[in-house]
């Protein structure tokens, strides 16, 4: 039984975008729906001393409404070196922050990409090889699309060759359930709750910040607080 997720990319994601990635046979990113304005597609958050911290990479929107993720250029070359720093600042002091700084400080200072999408791709990647996850990752620009929310990503399940369309819960207000019935394609929604907390830097615990907060603070043990890996 092939199981398969199709989420859009974001920007170095939460621990639970990561444990659905590492649920599923295979991943796509369906960076050909259109770009949102203030959401996870560009940005994401860190837990400081100061409290909650936006990490933004500063994209071109302006007059461009209809544009596509995989359309959507950075607009400012110098923004991961602006990121590093702040990173820099936030978790030197945590415990395994030196044992992946050299993997991070690569794609933040050697970023020289154009769009957005290839800097989520390159960061994903690289996450996905510090926690050994080996889904195969497709993009949504391989595949035939249809017109309907549900019929696109059935049509991506059906030209997978999935059995199991695996999904975030907030796709259940508009994912036509019996639409996928009448394709024989079963649906399993993930769920997000009961994370354990780790050691975070600073308090109140935070679980809806980026994986790298985890991976800092918890290094080779990030995998116990995830629920794929259990």
């Amino acid at each position: 039984m092939k199981k398969i997720a199709i989420l859009q990319s974001n920007y170095i994601p939460w621990k639970g975008y990561f444990d659905l990635m590492n649920m599923v046979d295979e991943f796509v990113l369906y960076d050909e729906m259109q770009y949102t304005r203030r959401d996870w597609r560009n940005r994401n958050k860190i837990q400081t001393s100061q409290g909650l911290k936006w990490l933004t990479i500063p994209v071109e929107v302006k007059g461009k409404y209809l544009q596509k993720i995989c359309e959507t250029k950075i607009s400012e070359k110098d923004w991961g070196k602006k990121h590093w720093q702040i990173i820099c600042q936030t978790y030197v002091k945590s415990k395994y922050f030196k044992e992946y700084k050299d993997v991070f400080e690569a794609l933040y200072l050697g970023s020289n990409e154009e769009y957005l999408s290839q800097v989520n791709y390159q960061f994903i990647t690289a996450i996905n090889q510090i926690l050994g996850i080996k889904t195969k990752i497709r993009c949504s620009s391989e595949f035939e699309l249809v017109e309907g929310q549900t019929e696109k990503l059935l049509g991506i399940c059906k030209q997978c060759g999935a059995d199991i369309y695996m999904s975030g819960p907030a796709a259940k207000n508009y994912f036509d359930e019996e639409l996928a019935k009448q394709e024989n394609i079963k649906v399993e929604w993930m769920d997000y709750s009961g994370y354990k907390e780790y050691n975070q830097l600073f308090l109140p615990f935070e679980h809806g910040v980026s994986i790298l907060d985890l991976l800092f603070n918890e290094g080779i043990h990030a995998k116990e607080y995830m629920k794929s890996f259990e």
